[in-house]
């Protein structure tokens, strides 16, 4: 029944991690060495990342073991225990990811390719970075809330770690050494193949909280963009140019995709450092005075990290804005699975929800911030 203002609960979650995790001294075990040139940033990176494993969807001969769309499916298959009858009684699936397999058709129709036993139904396919995983959440939660729909399943996923393979590189460095110029790729290329981990998470949400066992519900979501006044920070399948626009793929020809590495992600480090803190967590501060809620009320602060090097940053910049969050009430799991990226958010409550640390009453807050051209989601939620 459409009554508008329905409570929405997350009633279980669940991830897939593909493979068997990869230390730090393995990395280049799967992605290769450039044009066997050892890298210059790898030791930096990894010291100010902190992750220390991560999951690829490779095997060491850069041959896929599975595709983004096929984890998402078994991350969804472990959510209702590969239930026929669950999966057949969805109503809406929503499925967020920066790294699709083709650029059509969707995501989130593949994904439902991989689950016959679900019946017609609605699909929505958020794209973009690290926000997408939660613009699905919060497309199932309105929907819940609203009455369109009693559930629903969102998910996030990435699956980058066939373009950081060192094969992506090798035409442009080779070209490098013709030129005789320093056959290096810039630090914007080479600084996220080790940032960067592949997996996917799900949640089962409904308008009803779970008859036994905790529930998690939703107070609210809320998200920012601002692409208005800021240049792109991260990309794909483009190239900055000098004036700060992107060039697209489709406006390069087919010899330059391959030379330029065009299909490769980039970021540009500079820009994220100066922005990426102050931006998102000025604006938390305007929706917590909007809603008079106090950080104070936080059990668990999630905040998704694509590196530690961020920690301390966003910290300071919380006791600046007279919001300091005890660093006890932090919970991230970045050194373990690395940067998943739209699934980071799902793989932290599903550990905090197996880990059995989650209590009736408490709060936890979500942050996640997204460099592409600084968007940012933030979320408030309740356990019972």
């Amino acid at each position: 029944m459409k009554n508008g203002n329905n409570n929405v609960y997350i009633n279980k979650s669940a991830i897939y991690l593909p493979n068997q995790p990869v230390s730090n001294d393995e990395m280049e075990d799967y992605l290769g060495i450039i044009k066997e040139i050892k890298t210059s940033s790898k030791k930096i990176v990894l010291r100010n990342n902190g992750i220390k494993n991560r999951y690829y969807a490779i095997d060491k001969l850069g041959k896929a073991t599975h595709t983004n769309a096929e984890m998402t499916a078994l991350a969804v298959r472990k959510l209702v225990e590969d239930n026929t009858n669950e999966l057949k009684n969805v109503e809406l699936l929503a499925c967020g990811t920066s790294s699709p397999d083709q650029m059509m058709p969707s995501h989130g129709v593949m994904v439902h390719g991989w689950l016959p036993e679900t019946s017609a139904i609605e699909v929505v396919s958020p794209s973009g970075n690290c926000c997408s995983g939660m613009h699905a959440l919060k497309y199932a939660y309105l929907s819940i809330k609203s009455g369109e729909v009693e559930n629903a399943i969102s998910t996030g996923s990435e699956r980058l770690s066939r373009v950081l393979r060192a094969d992506t590189f090798n035409e442009e460095v080779e070209q490098l050494i013709q030129l005789k110029k320093d056959p290096f790729i810039s630090f914007e290329k080479e600084f996220l193949r080790w940032m960067l981990s592949d997996g996917a998470g799900a949640f089962f949400l409904s308008n009803k909280k779970n008859e036994t066992g905790l529930s998690i519900r939703i107070d609210w979501l809320e998200s920012v963009s601002y692409a208005h006044e800021k240049e792109t920070c991260m990309y794909m399948a483009s190239e900055k140019l000098e004036d700060g626009t992107l060039k697209g793929y489709m406006d390069f020809d087919a010899e330059e995709i391959i030379s330029k590495s065009v299909l490769s992600m980039k970021q540009d480090t500079k820009l994220l450092g100066e922005n990426i803190v102050h931006l998102g967590f000025d604006k938390l501060k305007t929706i917590c005075e909007k809603r008079n809620f106090n950080v104070d009320e936080v059990d668990y602060f999630l905040p998704h990290l694509s590196s530690e090097f961020f920690r301390s940053k966003i910290a300071q910049k919380l006791i600046d804005n007279q919001m300091e969050i005890p660093a006890a009430k932090w919970f991230t799991n970045l050194s373990a699975v690395g940067n998943v990226g739209a699934a980071s958010v799902y793989l932290m409550i599903d550990e905090l929800l197996n880990a059995g640390k989650l209590k009736s009453g408490n709060k936890i807050m979500l942050a996640v911030p997204e460099s592409a051209r600084f968007s940012y989601v933030f979320g408030l939620l309740t356990v019972c």
